[in-house]
């Protein structure tokens, strides 16, 4: 377990705290989050806030564990399947609750978390033939925008929503783009290999 793979594995522990968060049922249990109104039009439930930090300091260890790993030496097989675990935990979990609770279009969270299965199974597939589907640009864009979408979304799209522009939207619609057009390119790269017998 190197440095590395220890912070990947903090993201899994933060994903399930904010799993946590985002699903007890704190009002049944006699505590209620704090709320706040914001230019008197905006709600502001408290609980979303200190899930979208959260959410911000588990992006960030995805950017510092695969730096550190390349700049050390210390990219593992297991480094690369935890850190593609704790990726989808992070971003598909939370996707589907916002879903759930009407945060967010249900197209949004399916688009993106089918195009996530298939493209897991299509690497599956390769790595099983001994080779390896490397990541792409408009996957990594994907994800940025994604992670920032989600972002702004868990706090209430602000600043943009008092003017009011729907940035968070934009985004997660935009991400949604990138996950379907990555997903076609993966599967041309890996088609040589999927027709192997």
């Amino acid at each position: 377990m190197n440095t590395a793979n220890k912070i990947t594995m903090s993201r899994i522990v933060m994903s399930l705290i904010i799993i946590i968060i985002l699903l007890f049922p704190f009002d049944q249990m006699g505590f209620e989050f704090p709320t706040f109104l914001i230019s008197g039009k905006i709600l502001i439930d408290l609980k979303y806030i200190v899930v979208g930090v959260l959410f911000i300091i588990a992006s960030l260890t995805d950017f510092f564990d695969g730096r550190i790993a390349r700049k050390n030496n210390m990219v593992t097989d297991f480094g690369k399947m935890i850190d593609a675990i704790s990726d989808k935990l992070l971003t598909n979990s939370v996707l589907i609750i916002l879903a759930c609770n009407g945060k967010i279009s249900t197209v949004i969270a399916v688009v993106i978390v089918m195009r996530d299965i298939v493209v897991d199974s299509i690497k599956m597939v390769v790595g099983n033939k001994g080779a390896a589907v490397a990541a792409i640009g408009v996957a990594k864009a994907k994800t940025a925008t994604l992670m920032v979408g989600i972002t702004l979304t868990l706090f209430y799209n602000l600043p943009f929503e008092l003017i009011p522009l729907r940035i968070s939207d934009f985004l997660l619609a935009l991400a949604s783009i990138l996950s379907i057009i990555s997903g076609v390119k993966y599967y041309i790269m890996a088609k040589p290999y999927l027709k192997e017998k």
